[in-house]
């Protein structure tokens, strides 16, 4: 099933690129491009670069490329029209389909409305039912004012069986769909919230499309927290609570802070640390990781010290080195968590999250805060217990400064220890090997003792062959030209296309594809030459002049067309030269030409010449490409 094409384009030139990719991943304005860590791939120097006027994005570091439907397939994991629904659903673009192929965007529209009028109808339930006295006054006794209540959209759920689906008429079909109600064994609908405060759990534009709900003290229902089962419009495992609200804080700190559960996360807005998510009823995971990734390097760990994250080493270390990410710990005090902390000793939960320290480092000074030091017995068993978790980070450069720790603290011998601790990692109870500095020695046992368990410089313009070294040995906010490039490797040919794409009104008509020598460049003008807009060029391309295109159009031009155009045809000329040269020998005429022609270049560097100069040169360069391609076609 096909979307006709000028929906197709009236989709992405409504759509804003930026504000799509920001729900992703950080952006910052380096002069006319945005700018931010790649959402595809771990990095900590961003590489990724967005042209909002052309809506195009390219990545100097893993050269993920495309647009706005680019984008949405690749985050969603989604088919090409899918992508197209929900940018146009996002616009407000009617797209023209038959009446099967738009089921799935109107069934996710349906989704996404019900789950707003339920968020809408718990909040005012909250705010003025008579049944919510109860709930008004415990959520007062926890120091959540109506201001904390409505910047939350806080809900409640009143205790009979069916208000919200008889309120909001919902059918059994939609509202076993969204997750707010099901059939019971009597048949009956029946809400799936219940006598419970509601946490609005919305994706990162702030749509709602979930809820979890908190039972009240006293309640007789075992289960403190429940959570709306997985829909088509909510992933638990790319879900995180408050990522819409805490998002801005997060850019500008580059810090997000990690959660168990949703009052640890309003805990911590209340002190001023605005930049916290949390989990929804389930552990931290890759694909969490994946989505922080996209607006900060740095993860605090702010769980409950009890337990929470026992077991995970590997996974954290493992998340540092792939995702280049550095995770660390809010230390906390044993039995208290974020939200007890807020409203017990607040300054000390911020000093917590301010001074967060290194996963392995929180590890192993708990368990040596912990431990016997005073007896050999005791220290011989604090050094084990602390190796234990040495053992299980995978960089020997790390884990030998963690043993001299170790060894300082229980007055053991260093080399003893290391001994010790090869012998832990080859056959112990992390289970690892005596790898290298990257080796694969990360086990996950359990902590016995609780708590937290640039652009390329290429020998060519992009195409098959080319040399490419990691991106941005540079500064994002000028040029996309390496440090310490000189004049003699500044290529006029890509800068031609650059302006050919950025300010096309001031080159195209002078530019000829006589003065690109290289093929990958001339392809690339005839696809502008040739197209209606560039991304009618990118569409038409072959892969190669795709991916050049795309990357040229989140580059900034560098040069004046002028400037431009004189180096183009003094490069061409020059080399144009010394074939009539070789080819004069026998023809005088030819090097009359050529002394012509010589005499036209040396004119470029003359300011009162140079116009004339180019243009006669261009003409001649025209002529030569045209006689050229008689002869191959003959």
């Amino acid at each position: 099933m096909g979307i006709p094409d000028e929906d197709v384009a009236a989709v992405r030139a409504a759509t804003d690129l930026v504000a799509l990719i920001g729900e992703h991943a950080a952006l910052k304005r380096q002069g006319r491009r945005w700018v931010g860590l790649c959402p595809f791939h771990g990095e900590k120097t961003p590489s990724f670069s967005v042209n909002a006027e052309q809506g195009i994005y390219y990545c100097f570091g893993c050269q993920a490329k495309g647009d706005a439907i680019t984008f949405v397939r690749e985050t969603e994991h989604l088919g090409f029209v899918e992508a197209v629904r929900i940018l146009a659903e996002r616009s407000g673009i009617a797209i023209r389909e038959d009446s099967d192929g738009g089921r799935d965007a109107r069934r996710r529209n349906e989704l996404l409305e019900v789950m707003e009028q339920a968020a809408s109808w718990y909040h005012e339930r909250l705010l003025q039912g008579r049944d919510a006295g109860t709930a008004r006054d415990y959520l007062r006794s926890r120091g959540y004012d109506g201001d904390v209540v409505r910047r939350f959209r806080l809900g409640w759920a009143p205790d009979g069986w069916d208000e919200l689906c008889q309120s909001l008429g919902l059918d059994p079909e939609l509202a076993t769909s969204s997750g707010l109600g099901f059939v019971n064994r009597a048949g009956r609908l029946q809400d799936a919230f219940r006598a419970r405060i509601l946490f609005p759990i919305c994706d990162p534009s702030g749509r709602p499309v979930a809820l979890g709900g908190r039972v009240l003290p006293g309640s007789p229902d075992p289960a403190k927290y429940k959570n709306s089962t997985e829909t088509p419009i909510y992933s638990k495992r790319r879900t995180l609570y408050a990522l819409n609200w805490a998002k801005q804080d997060v850019i500008r700190v580059n810090e997000v802070v990690v959660c168990e559960g949703y009052t640890d996360v309003i805990g911590l807005f209340g002190v001023g640390v605005e930049r916290a998510v949390a989990t929804c009823g389930t552990a931290l995971a890759e694909e969490h990781v994946k989505l922080l990734r996209g607006f900060s390097s740095r993860i605090v760990l702010a769980f409950d010290s009890d337990g929470a994250g026992q077991a995970a080493a590997g996974r954290f270390y493992e998340w540092e080195r792939k995702l280049e990410l550095d995770v660390v710990v809010a230390a906390m005090p044993v039995g208290s968590d974020p939200a007890e902390l807020a409203r017990t000793d607040p300054e000390g939960l911020r000093r917590a999250v301010e001074g967060a320290r290194p996963f392995l480092q929180f590890r192993v000074e708990r368990i040596l805060d912990g431990a016997d030091l005073e007896t050999a017995e005791g220290r011989a068993r604090a050094a084990d217990h602390a190796l234990a978790a040495v053992g299980e980070h995978p960089d020997d450069l790390v884990r030998d400064q963690y043993l001299m720790q170790v060894s300082e603290r229980c007055r053991l011998d260093p080399l003893l220890l290391r001994r010790r601790l090869e012998d832990l990692r080859r056959s112990g109870p992390t289970g690892g090997t005596a790898g290298g500095r990257h080796g694969s020695g990360r086990a996950e046992t359990a902590d016995t003792t609780g708590g937290y368990g640039g652009v390329w410089q290429e020998d060519r313009s992009g195409g098959p062959g080319s040399r490419r070294q990691p991106a941005f040995e540079t500064q994002l906010g000028g040029s996309h030209r390496p440090r310490g490039r000189g004049p003699g490797e500044f290529r006029p040919g890509l800068e031609a296309l650059r302006l050919a794409i950025h300010r096309p009104d001031d080159i195209l008509p002078r530019l000829d594809r006589a003065l690109f020598r290289d093929e990958l460049q001339r392809m690339a003008f005839d696809g502008l030459i040739g197209s209606a807009d560039l991304h009618h060029a990118i569409d038409r391309a072959p892969l190669e002049v795709r991916e050049l295109l795309v990357r040229l159009a989140v580059e900034e031009p560098v040069a004046e067309p002028e400037d431009v155009i004189v180096q183009l045809v003094r490069d061409v000329a020059r080399a144009e030269l010394a074939l009539v040269v070789s080819e004069a020998r026998g023809a005088p005429e030819l090097a009359r030409e050529a002394i012509e022609m010589a005499a036209r270049v040396q004119e470029l560097d003359d300011p009162a010449a140079s116009a004339e100069a180019t243009d006669r040169l261009l003409a001649w360069l025209v002529v030569r490409s045209q006689m050229s391609g008689a002869g191959r076609r003959s």
